[in-house]
């Protein structure tokens, strides 16, 4: 406990000078970091085919594998999202809102860093390095935990960010802002430290969350599940119907944003129901469906725990609804509040479905992947929230700031304000 309470301690003060170091420093080592993850890439892959044969010995369950999977490809859309972090506008110090309470006296709110993230995840190494890349570009000092499963790919991964980070930051801070637990152990001891740690972001099951929550009073943010929905309306394009749903469902069936079950209105389902049942069975998905969508189609005949099930896999259940706001009820009810797309060419439906569906991310006839930081534009980030207070849909560098006040004055006193002869406020905006 000592041990990792110093360590921890030692980065909690580096993360307060890391908030003095300028944009264009931290700005070069993002920069600096995409250009030697890619000349050191040989040794990430060595290292991550090495976690995936010991964790296909270990019989892990497949979306886990897929998650693991770092190559070629996920180096790539890393490097990218770097040099996007890079392009974006630094965060901090921004002047959000400045007002004169009195003739010199002026009221300045700014934008800081929350401090030091506790960040615990499995399975995906690329999430490591869109992690520290946003806690850098924000001033946040990252305590990172991953999936034991992924340990010799992660390990590496923070080696070169920490080789990276000394040859660019000051001396005072170099490599001290980003530290790597190796053991589960080492999480019950983080979850204690509330006085150095500001903030923890779990990603995993919805068990895996709700024992962090219950397990610390540090402040947690994050979602459990990922039960995404398409609702196709009877004023669907079907062409846009199955297309929607296929990638929304296969494009990458193990992540989050991938959706479980699919609501067709009852005016429309004998249109649709047969072209997308076709592609979807060619895909190699299984449907589950409800007693109308048996009775239309041959598939597993749905139960009630299939409304409320995150398969990340090859397996969707489908529902015939009556109208819009009966799929509105069945999302608000069995969904993760993650994300929902309605698909319809009738704008009043859409718009009302987009206001009325309870969710971070609520679509009108686009896929349910689009739900991520990268494809936003955030640069990456570290996980999506289901939570409406601080952040909400995938949380980027917004949702790693918070601000402070700051009050210049010139010999002013609350005294000065109170009694019968008081001044008064002026409460000017200055923006």
């Amino acid at each position: 406990m000592n041990r990792l309470h110093d360590e921890i301690y030692e980065l909690n003060q580096s993360q307060k000078k890391l908030s003095l170091v300028d944009t264009e420093t931290r700005n070069s080592l993002l920069l600096k970091l995409s250009a030697s993850l890619v000349e050191k890439k040989e040794e990430i892959f060595r290292a991550n085919r090495e976690d995936i044969r010991a964790a296909e010995s270990a019989n892990l369950a497949l979306p886990l594998l897929k998650r693991l999977k770092f190559d070629e490809q996920k180096l790539s859309s890393a490097c990218e999202g770097l040099r996007q972090i890079a392009s974006l506008k630094d965060p901090i110090h921004a002047v959000i809102s400045q007002k004169e309470l009195d003739d010199r006296l002026i009221l300045t709110q700014e934008s800081c860093p929350i401090g030091v993230i506790g960040m615990i995840f499995e399975s995906r190494p690329d999430a490591l390095i869109q992690i520290a890349a946003l806690c850098l570009k924000s001033c946040n000092g990252i305590v990172l935990k991953g999936g034991s499963e992924a340990l010799r790919t992660n390990m590496v991964l923070t080696d070169i960010i920490k080789d990276v980070s000394r040859s660019v930051l000051p001396e005072e801070i170099s490599d001290r802002w980003i530290t790597l637990l190796e053991s589960r152990e080492a999480v019950t001891e983080m979850l204690e430290l509330n006085k150095l740690i500001d903030l923890i972001i779990p990603r995993g099951s919805n068990s895996f969350v709700q024992y962090i929550m219950n397990n610390t009073t540090i402040p947690v943010l994050g979602h459990a599940d990922g039960i995404c929905h398409c609702y196709i309306d009877e004023y669907a394009s079907v062409e846009k119907a199955v297309r929607i749903s296929i990638d929304s469902k296969c494009q990458y069936v193990a992540a989050c944003n991938a959706i479980e079950t699919i609501l067709i209105n009852e005016r429309i389902v004998e249109r649709v129901l047969p072209d997308l049942a076709k592609v979807l069975r060619s895909a190699g998905v299984e449907i589950r469906g409800d007693k109308r969508v048996s009775s239309l189609i041959d598939c597993v005949e749905a139960v009630e725990s299939d409304w409320s099930e995150e398969y990340l896999d090859l397996i969707i259940s489908i529902k015939v609804v009556a109208d819009t706001g009966s799929a509105i009820a069945h999302i608000n009810t069995y969904g993760s509040s993650h994300t929902d797309v309605i698909v319809t060419e009738n704008r009043e439906q859409a718009e009302f479905f987009l206001e009325a569906v309870d969710s971070a991310d609520v679509y009108w006839n686009c896929s349910t992947r689009f739900a991520d930081g990268f494809r936003y534009g955030l640069g990456a980030e570290v996980g999506i929230s289901t939570h409406k207070i601080h952040a909400r849909g995938p949380v980027g560098l917004e949702g790693l700031i918070s601000y402070k006040w700051k009050l210049r004055g010139d010999g002013q006193i609350v005294a000065d304000y109170s009694g019968i002869e008081a001044k008064s406020f002026t409460h000017k905006d200055l923006l």
